[in-house]
């Protein structure tokens, strides 16, 4: 027995140390290709290119689902070629990862401005019917797309957009070079580097021990409820943020807090979403909504909320002129932070 736990033992230590070295090998792959212009270069020749047209990607349909299509670097030369474009104009494109195989994936945004084109968008009615598929909004697209995709799409729209957005320099006006694989852009007259930059947001689910807080702004879709959400002020720690948020939004004073998870969130220009959990005082429940904030916000049961995981939405109004209470999809941080206060609050009402 102790000779055969002695072999699974060094068996699942083997398949670990191999788990580890892919990802180390992978991690580095990609290091070299945003440090080393020509190794990037030499990446796309074999890479995969994702596009997007105005910070839209390009879809096709499949069975009720979203699939991300890719192209090679021969097909997207041929592309260009066919509607008048310098080739040259892939240089605009960024890395967004790569597979275990190191097969680079890249990002090019046929809708913006480039310095690689005369005519700078290519029309998008006639692009769609070439590639056989739609460029579709992310923000509408984003929870039909499985998991790999949504995260690389996410990515890719986050850096395409800040690429667009930060084409010169603050500190001379000049106009800004970005390297080859995206990860940065340089001032030539100055030198100063400029890197991608995400704002922190912390995501936090309010609950008084039996009940949770859930509450929603105009904007969501009708009948939709999630958690208190709300930018880091500059010079604020995620605590100080949260405790602010929670008093700013429903009046309400945190008595502690527990970090969850992080996600990045690609609305609305790329942000690192920190999810964590918050109880209040006891007997200090009422609720004081900023309806410059928020339209509404309640409390919710145990079962309300199970109930409501379980739906699907968005959902078409009811004959009595409301809509079913429904939550976030299960790829946005703020589904899983409410599904696992629903798990605790399970496990801790069985029997010990």
């Amino acid at each position: 027995m102790s000779l055969y736990c002695g072999i699974a033992c060094r068996r699942k230590f083997f398949w670990c140390y191999r788990l580890l070295s892919t990802y180390v090998t992978k991690t580095r792959y990609l290091f070299e290709l945003k440090e080393d212009d020509d190794a990037c270069k030499k990446a796309q020749q074999t890479g995969a290119f994702y596009l997007f047209h105005s910070l839209a990607p390009l879809l096709q349909t499949s069975a009720h689902q979203y699939l991300a299509p890719r192209h090679s670097l021969l097909e997207l030369e041929r592309l260009l070629g066919k509607f008048g474009q310098d080739a040259q104009r892939i240089e605009d494109s960024v890395l967004i990862g790569c597979s275990e195989q190191q097969e680079a994936w890249f990002a090019l945004d046929l809708g913006l401005d480039s310095s690689f084109s005369i005519s700078a968008s290519l029309h998008k009615p006639e692009m769609e019917t070439e590639l056989k598929g739609s460029f579709i909004e992310l923000r509408k697209a984003l929870f039909q797309l499985n998991a790999r995709d949504a995260s690389l799409l996410s990515t890719a729209q986050a850096l395409l957009r800040w690429h667009d957005a930060h084409q010169f320099c603050s500190r001379s006006g000049q106009p800004t070079k970005k390297n080859m694989a995206g990860s940065k852009r340089v001032c030539p007259s100055n030198n100063i580097i400029y890197y991608p930059q995400m704002a922190p947001v912390v995501i936090t689910l309010v609950s008084d021990g039996t009940r949770c807080l859930l509450a929603r702004q105009s904007s969501f879709p009708k009948g939709m409820y999630s958690a208190l959400a709300g930018f880091c002020d500059i010079g604020e720690s995620v605590e100080e943020t949260i405790r602010r948020e929670v008093a700013e939004e429903v009046g309400l004073e945190v008595e502690s807090l527990q970090y969850y998870a992080s996600q990045h969130w690609p609305f609305p220009s790329g942000s690192l979403m920190i999810a964590c959990h918050a109880t209040v005082k006891p007997g200090q429940t009422e609720i004081q909504v900023n309806l410059r904030e928020l339209e509404t916000a309640a409390w919710f049961s145990h079962d309300e909320v199970a109930t409501a995981l379980k739906r699907k939405g968005p959902y078409t109004q009811q004959q009595n002129g409301t809509f079913p209470f429904w939550l976030p999809p299960k790829l946005a941080i703020s589904h899983q932070l409410i599904k696992e206060w629903v798990e605790k609050q399970i496990c801790s009402s069985l029997p010990a």
